[in-house]
């Protein structure tokens, strides 16, 4: 009789081990989903890391066959159409005033806008990308940077009196490029400034909003049908301050003294060149020495090397 207990004990613990045995796999499924997930979340971040990484190594090799220094615009094949993300973007110079807008002038065609600015003004990269072309053109851009972007524009920055980047050079959005200036086929100091698709110029106007400091929208669609109407449309909505690039009106005059006043507020950088000191730098720009040091966390006896970037405001 008893052993007839131990084997009835041994069937029902067995039983109950096998019914158990599911439920006990599907505890053990749903410990592991949440593990699981975390992990597809990990490995999405380091795709989208290892995609962004080669994006800004090749912007935009959608639209581009190859990556070349020479050309500041060499037009290739334009597609029907094309979605141009303009999140994440800064505007690349602080000035609202617009002196010439993109269209015909002077028995050719103004290929951007003009924007004014002063000598030593901070240009700024409009996106995130890559310097594809630092030179100086002095029959045309002057001091000159053409910047790719992974939205696949391709940004050019003109008559910079210095750059505070190279070729090649992978650049934040935002980030300071260069120095306002009068270089090149110029009448007066200003920012010229293209946004160009395929080598082909687009109408800045049509994705920046310079009176507002923003961008027209999250995104622009461009379309081979519809893009002379819609530049048409908007330069005849663009106001021109100033009278020319060469004249100061009144209104000029008091927005250069007020910048003269803005150059203690806002920030400004220096490249420094083969032969200068902080003594020199300092005089140049009108700073002292002391404000150079404490600005950029140095001493007064350091000796500050060619290239080097020093903000002196």
């Amino acid at each position: 009789m008893r052993l007839k207990e131990i084997y009835s004990l041994l069937i029902i613990n067995a039983m109950l081990l096998l019914a158990s045995m599911p439920v006990s796999a599907q505890d053990l499924l749903a410990r592991q989903a949440p593990i699981d997930r975390r992990m597809r979340a990990v490995d999405t971040l380091a795709l989208k890391a290892v995609i962004e990484k080669e994006s800004l190594e090749n912007p935009a090799a959608q639209l581009y066959e190859d990556w070349d220094n020479r050309y500041a615009h060499k037009q290739t094949e334009l597609p029907d159409s094309f979605r141009i993300s303009l999140k994440h973007f800064c505007m690349p110079t602080t000035s609202r005033v617009i002196t010439s807008k993109m269209g015909p002038r002077w028995g050719r065609t103004h290929k951007g806008l003009d924007i004014k600015v002063y000598i030593g003004d901070t240009i700024r990269a409009a996106f995130s990308g890559k310097v594809r072309i630092k030179k100086y053109e002095a029959r045309g851009y002057g001091k000159y940077l053409v910047i790719r972007h992974p939205n696949g524009l391709e940004t050019i920055y003109g008559h910079m009196s210095d750059w505070l980047v190279d070729e090649n050079e992978t650049v934040k959005v935002g980030q300071p490029i260069g120095l306002g200036g009068n270089t090149g086929r110029s009448t007066g100091s200003h920012l010229h400034f293209e946004t160009r698709l395929c080598g082909v110029a687009l109408n800045p106007a049509l994705l920046f909003d310079f009176v507002n400091q923003d961008v027209t929208a999250d995104y622009y669609t461009f379309r081979k049908s519809d893009y002379e109407q819609e530049s048409v449309a908007i330069n005849n909505t663009i106001h021109l301050d100033g009278a020319s690039e060469s004249e100061e009106t009144a209104e000029e005059k008091q927005e250069i003294a007020e910048s003269e006043v803005r150059q203690y507020t806002e920030t400004r950088y220096h490249k420094v060149s083969a032969g200068e000191t902080l003594y020199s730098i300092a005089k140049r720009r009108g700073v002292t020495v002391e404000q150079l040091c404490k600005l950029n966390h140095l001493t007064r006896d350091i000796k500050v090397r060619p290239g080097q970037i020093l903000r002196y405001s």
